[in-house]
């Protein structure tokens, strides 16, 4: 067992797997369980050792998981470690049918496995950061200095430049107050009526008692 521990300690310090992929939506650098096994395959042959994956499916409360289990055994005396995950399946995936749901949980718990295996983490990792190739420093961004230029403004920009002043209220009277409660009560009784009782009350001056007035005409024409 010693044996065992002792080289999968020195593959897990040997072992760089950068992350290869790039999510163009997301924006950033990731990696899948094959760029592991890809990295790895090299040291398991340096220190004897197997790696192996393998999948179940587990019916937990009322979903399924898949739990990927990764092996690393010793050649020589067939001792073995091993780390699982678990990857739950979406119910429905679109442009996914059942399989494909499937083999990316498989794939998604895989990499979990062999991250916990072989200890890989993001410190470790040359392209944590996502900025791009090492050998290519980055140049810092150039601020633009602000040029003062001199404008005259146009009699249009001078007008639009000024506030508009609210347009006046009319002014209700004994003669067009009739007028007003017509266009109220050109709809029948609810809540468009009630919505042109209000148009008119803000949307004109009342002196006197001619808003009371305007009320006691609807009632009467209702």
């Amino acid at each position: 067992m010693e044996q065992v521990h002792q080289k999968l300690a020195a593959i897990q310090a040997a072992l760089k797997a950068p992350k290869s992929q790039f999510n163009k939506f997301g924006g950033y650098k990731y990696r899948k369980a094959e760029d592991i096994l890809e990295a790895v395959k090299p040291l398991l042959k340096q220190y004897g050792c197997t790696l192996t994956c393998t999948d179940e499916l587990q019916l937990i409360g009322d979903r399924y998981y898949i739990k990927a289990t990764a092996t690393i055994t010793n050649s020589e005396d067939g001792i073995s470690v091993s780390t699982t995950a678990y990857a739950r399946e979406e119910e429905e995936k679109k442009g996914m049918d059942g399989s494909q749901v499937t083999g990316a949980s498989s794939s998604y718990a895989r990499k979990y496995a062999l991250n916990g295996l072989l200890c890989i983490d993001d410190t470790a990792d040359s392209d944590t950061t996502n900025t791009g190739p090492a050998d290519e420093p980055q140049k810092p961004a150039e601020t633009a200095r602000p040029t003062r230029t001199r404008k005259t403004a146009t009699a249009a920009e001078k007008t639009a430049q000024k506030p508009e002043k609210p347009a006046a209220k009319k002014t209700v009277t004994d003669e067009n107050i009739k007028q007003i409660v017509d266009w109220v009560c050109k709809v029948p009784e609810g809540p468009e009526r009630d919505a042109r009782k209000k148009k008119a009350e803000e949307s004109y001056e009342w002196p006197g008692n001619l808003l009371e007035a305007f009320y006691t005409m609807i009632d009467f024409t209702e």
